[in-house]
């Protein structure tokens, strides 16, 4: 079965973000135990007195707020999240980011959560058309970080399954989404530092996390599908997102 973890960054109703950003990584099965184990490995070094408490969420390490975080420089807090992110970018060829970032103020009205779950399952459904075609049948699953969102996007799910999206029906998926306790699945901690690298970003113009991991972003035949940079306000807007769809 392939997985599709995800988890969001930046806040629909905060005014002082433009963005909202949902994304995370898709992944086959069997390369959980590998990422796992790599994470648990990392928290041994980083913490060897506890590892099972080290909790991986990139904006509380950068903050320094908890242990073992807050007994460390802010550069070694920041080389600890580019060490979680590496993990991604030496995984499997398989293994692939996906992102929506949602400019919030180019669709006033608008769900920037909703409009962002709609599009990253329709992309990553068809990933799952292209394994098939080329011989691979494995069926997906989404899987989230606990969040408010939780009733409205199991809803948003079965719906696109039965009904379809804007861009036909939702095939190949097991079971509408599952949501997770972040604290309880490294791999949902690893779909955070993904968010929090592509946030930053859009947001802040920091590329220095998300250049560990651009060049993974599910594409084919030289188009880049992982990544949607869903705005209107630039319309020669040069993101990777924006030049592989223009």
């Amino acid at each position: 079965m392939h997985l599709l973890y995800l988890d969001d960054s930046g806040s629909a109703g905060n005014r002082n973000e433009e963005h909202l950003i949902l994304d995370g990584f898709s992944v086959f099965e069997r390369q959980i135990r590998w990422m796992t184990n790599e994470l648990d490995q990392l928290a041994k070094r980083l913490y060897p007195a506890q590892p099972s408490s080290v909790e991986f969420h990139a904006s509380g390490m950068l903050g320094g707020r908890s242990t073992p975080w807050k007994g460390m420089l802010k550069n070694d807090r920041r080389d600890a999240i580019k060490a979680v992110l590496k993990v991604l970018a030496e995984s499997h060829r398989s293994t692939s980011p996906f992102a929506c970032v949602v400019h919030k103020a180019s669709f006033p009205g608008a769900d920037p959560m909703e409009l962002a779950f709609e599009i990253l399952c329709n992309r990553f459904a068809r990933k799952l058309k292209r394994l098939h075609a080329a011989g691979d049948t494995q069926c997906g699953l989404i899987i989230l970080d606990n969040s408010s969102y939780e009733t409205s996007l199991q809803r948003l799910a079965r719906d696109f399954r039965s009904l379809g999206t804007r861009w036909g029906v939702l095939v190949n998926m097991a079971e509408t989404p599952l949501f997770l306790d972040s604290r309880a699945s490294r791999a949902i901690q690893l779909a955070d530092h993904v968010a929090y690298a592509v946030f930053r970003r859009y947001e802040a113009g920091d590329a220095s996390y998300f250049d560990l991991i651009v060049s993974r972003f599910d594409e084919d035949e030289g188009k880049i599908h992982g990544i949607v940079h869903k705005q209107t306000a630039d319309p020669q807007c040069m993101c990777i997102a924006c030049i592989s769809r223009r």
